[in-house]
C-alpha cells in the first residue's frame, strides 16, 4: 500500500484521469469495447447503438406507430389555439359587436374540443410509452445480463464487476428517467418546432422572413450544445462507473480495508473519483446553462422584432390583428419547446452515452466461442481420456506461461499436479476446462478438439473446483443441485453423504433447508468447500479438476475430505493440483511442472524414491507435519 499523497494531480480543467499508485481512476484503464474512448470507436458505437436500439423497437412497431399517432394528434389539437385566437379576433368579432355571438361560440367550441383531443391523445401516448419504455428496458436489461454470463472467463477477468453494475444499474437508470419522463416532451418538442415553422411561414410571410434571421444563431448556439453536451455526458458515464466500480470493490474487500485500517485510504481514493464525477457532472449543467439562457435570449429579441415590424404592417393595412396575434402566440410556442429541449437534452445525452456504453459490451465476443458445428462426445466405452499436444499458451503474447506442452492422461487416472508458484499449473486446469484456448497446440476430450465440443457438453463433462467455489443465496439443498438442476433431494443427500457433509448440513437449523446466506456467508471456509465438493459430486462428469480444493479446510475437515476423495474420483479422470502432498498421496500419478514444463513424471512412490523434485517436496511436507 502506498501512502496518502501519492497522486498525480494533473488535472488542470477537471476532465484528465487522476491516479493513486497502484490504484487506476483512468476509465481506460481495463479498455474494452465498451469503454473505448477513441473517435473512431465512438463513430462506431453510434452507429451499432442506433441499430441496437431499432432491434429492440422492431417487436413493437404496431404499439410505436400507435403512438406516434396519438402524438401526433395532440401536437395537432395543442396548434389550434393560436388559429383559433386569429378567428376569434378577425372573423367573430365583428358578428359579435353586431349582435351576432354564434361565430365567437363555434370558435370558443372549438376550443373546447381541441382541449378534449389533446388531453385523450396525450394521456393515451403517456400510457402506450410507458408500457412501451418498460417493455424495451426489460428486454434491453435481460440482453445485457445474459451476454455477461455468456462471455468468457478472460472478458470478467478484465472487465470489473464494478463496471458491470454500473451497466446494469446506472445506465439502464439513464435510459429509464428518458423513457419516464423526458421522451414525450423530446419528441413533442421536435415536432411542434416543426409544425409551427410550418404555420408562421403560411400565416405571413413576411413576418416569417424577419423570423429567419433568427435562426443562423439558433442554429449555431444548438449545434455547439449538441457537439459539447454529447462529450460532457460521455464523460459523466465514465466517471459515475468509477463511483461505482470503487465502492463495489472497497465493499467487496472490507475485510482487508478494515484489517489493516485502510479506511483513510480508500475514502481519499473515493473523494478524487467522486470529485471527477462532480466535475464532469458540473461542466454538463455549464452547457445546459448556456444554452437555455441563449434561447431565450435569441427567442425575447425575435418576438420584439416581429411586434415592431408586424404592428407596422398592421397601421398600413397590410395584416391583420388577428394573423399578428396569432403568429406572436405561435412564435412563443416555438422558442418554448426549444428552452425545454435544453432540460431534457442531458437526459437524452446521459441516455444516448449509456445506450453506447451497452452497445459496448453487447458487441463483446467471447475468446472461446461456441463451436459453430459441435462434435458430439463419444458416448459409449470409458469416457475422460484428456490430451495437451504441443500446447503454447500466455495471458500475454510476449510471456507464454506453456510452451509446447504434451500430456496424455488416460480415462479414470489421477493426475496430481505440483510445482512452484506460476509453474502453469492452474492455467493447464483452465485450459481443460476451457476458459482460454491455446494459442497454439490442442486439448483433446475423447479425441475431440474442446475448441469444437458444444459449451453445454462439455460443461457436463468437466467440472472445475477451486478453492473460491461460490455459494449462491438459497438453501444448501439449492446449493448442491446447482451442478445438477433436475436432482431429487434423494440425489443431493446422497452426494452430500459420500464426500462426507450430510453429518453437518443435517445438524444445521433447517437441516438442507437451512439459507446460507450471501455467498454462503453462514458456512464456515470448511463447510462451504464440502458443500462444493457435494455440488461437483452430484454433477457426475467425466473429468473433475480440484485446484486448490482442500486449501482451505483444516485438518479434521481435510481428512474427512480425503477419506471422501476416494469415492469422488472414482471411476473419472481428475487433475489434482495441490500444495498439500496429502492430497496427492491419492492420485495414481504425479506431474512436477515449472517454467511451464514437465520436468518430472510417475507415481509418487517411484518419484519419491528417486529423490528428484517431488523427493524433496514430499520430504519438506513430512517435516511440516512434525
Amino acid at each position: 500500500m502506498t501512502a496518502l499523497g501519492d497522486r498525480d494531480t494533473d488535472r488542470g480543467d477537471g476532465t484528465q484521469p487522476q491516479r493513486w499508485r497502484g490504484v487506476s481512476t483512468d476509465p481506460d484503464a481495463d479498455r474494452s469495447l465498451a469503454e473505448d474512448t477513441s473517435p473512431a470507436a465512438v463513430a462506431r458505437l453510434r452507429v451499432r447503438s442506433r441499430a441496437l436500439l431499432r432491434d429492440l423497437l422492431r417487436p413493437h412497431r404496431r404499439r410505436l406507430g400507435l403512438a406516434v399517432a396519438l402524438l401526433l394528434a395532440q401536437n395537432a389539437a395543442g396548434m389550434a389555439g393560436p388559429y383559433l385566437v386569429m378567428l376569434g379576433i378577425d372573423r367573430a368579432a365583428g358578428p359579435l359587436r353586431a349582435g351576432d355571438p354564434v361565430p365567437l361560440v363555434a370558435v370558443a367550441a372549438a376550443f373546447v374540443v381541441a382541449a378534449g383531443i389533446e388531453y385523450a391523445a396525450r394521456r393515451g401516448f403517456l400510457v402506450l410509452s410507458a408500457r412501451l419504455g418498460q417493455a424495451v428496458l426489460l428486454d434491453l436489461r435481460q440482453r445485457v445480463y445474459g451476454h455477461f454470463l455468456r462471455l468468457s472467463v478472460t472478458f470478467h477477468e478484465r472487465y470489473t464487476s464494478g463496471r458491470m453494475v454500473s451497466r446494469l444499474t446506472s445506465d439502464l437508470d439513464s435510459i429509464g428517467e428518458l423513457v419516464d419522463g423526458g421522451i414525450d416532451s423530446l419528441v413533442l418538442a421536435g415536432l411542434s418546432i416543426v409544425s409551427i415553422a410550418g404555420v408562421l411561414l403560411w400565416l405571413d410571410l413576411p413576418l416569417a422572413a424577419v423570423t429567419l434571421l433568427a435562426f443562423p444563431p439558433l442554429l449555431w448556439l444548438s449545434r455547439w450544445f449538441a457537439r459539447a453536451s454529447a462529450d460532457a455526458y460521455r464523460r459523466t458515464r465514465e466517471a459515475v462507473a468509477l463511483v461505482i466500480v470503487h465502492f463495489v470493490e472497497s465493499l467487496r474487500g472490507i475485510r482487508a480495508v478494515q484489517a489493516y485500517r485502510r479506511e483513510r485510504r480508500n475514502e481519499a481514493i473515493f473523494g478524487v473519483v467522486n470529485d471527477d464525477y462532480r466535475v464532469a457532472s458540473r461542466q454538463a449543467f455549464r452547457l445546459i446553462a448556456t444554452y437555455s439562457p441563449g434561447i431565450k435570449v435569441i427567442g425575447n429579441v425575435t418576438v420584439a422584432v416581429v411586434l415592431c415590424y408586424g404592428g407596422l404592417r398592421v397601421l398600413d393595412g397590410e395584416t391583420g390583428v388577428g394573423v399578428l396575434a396569432a403568429f406572436l402566440l405561435y412564435l412563443r410556442r416555438f422558442f418554448e419547446p426549444m428552452q425545454e429541449l435544453s432540460q431534457f437534452y442531458n437526459s437524452l445525452q446521459s441516455a444516448t452515452a449509456a445506450l453506447e456504453k451497452l452497445t459496448g459490451v453487447l458487441d463483446e465476443r467471447p475468446s472461446v466461442p461456441e463451436p459453430a458445428r459441435p462434435v458430439p462426445l463419444p458416448a459409449e466405452g470409458r469416457r475422460g481420456a484428456v490430451e495437451f499436444r504441443s500446447v503454447t499458451f500466455g495471458y500475454r503474447a510476449d510471456a507464454p506461461i506453456l510452451a509446447g506442452l504434451d500430456l496424455t492422461v488416460p480415462a479414470g487416472q489421477t493426475v496430481a499436479l505440483v510445482g512452484p508458484t506460476g509453474a502453469g499449473k492452474s492455467t493447464l486446469a483452465k485450459l481443460l476446462a476451457r476458459f482460454h484456448d491455446p494459442v497454439t497446440g490442442t486439448v483433446t476430450l475423447d479425441g475431440v478438439d474442446l475448441r469444437d465440443v458444444a459449451d453445454a457438453d462439455l460443461r457436463a463433462a468437466v467440472v472445475l473446483v477451486t478453492q473460491e467455489n461460490h455459494l449462491f443465496t438459497g438453501t444448501v439443498a439449492e446449493n448442491i443441485r446447482f451442478g445438477r438442476p433436475d436432482a431429487d433431494d434423494a440425489a443431493v443427500r446422497a452426494a452430500a453423504r459420500a464426500i462426507g457433509a450430510h453429518d453437518f448440513i443435517a445438524a444445521l437449523p433447517d437441516g438442507y433447508d437451512t439459507q446460507v446466506h450471501r455467498r454462503g456467508g453462514r458456512l464456515s471456509a470448511g463447510q462451504r468447500q464440502l458443500v462444493a465438493f457435494a455440488r461437483a459430486f452430484l454433477a457426475d462428469p467425466a473429468v473433475l479438476i480440484l485446484d486448490e480444493a482442500t486449501s482451505s479446510l483444516d485438518v479434521p475437515t481435510e481428512r474427512l475430505v480425503q477419506h471422501a476423495l476416494g469415492t469422488i474420483l472414482r471411476d473419472r479422470t481428475a487433475l489434482v493440483i495441490a500444495h498439500r502432498l496429502s492430497t496427492v498421496e491419492t492420485a495414481d500419478r504425479v506431474l512436477v511442472l515449472d517454467g511451464g514444463r514437465i520436468v518430472e513424471d510417475g507415481p509418487p512412490e517411484r518419484l519419491i524414491a528417486t529423490g528428484g523434485r517431488y523427493a524433496g517436496l514430499h520430504r519438506q511436507w513430512r517435516n511440516s507435519l512434525v
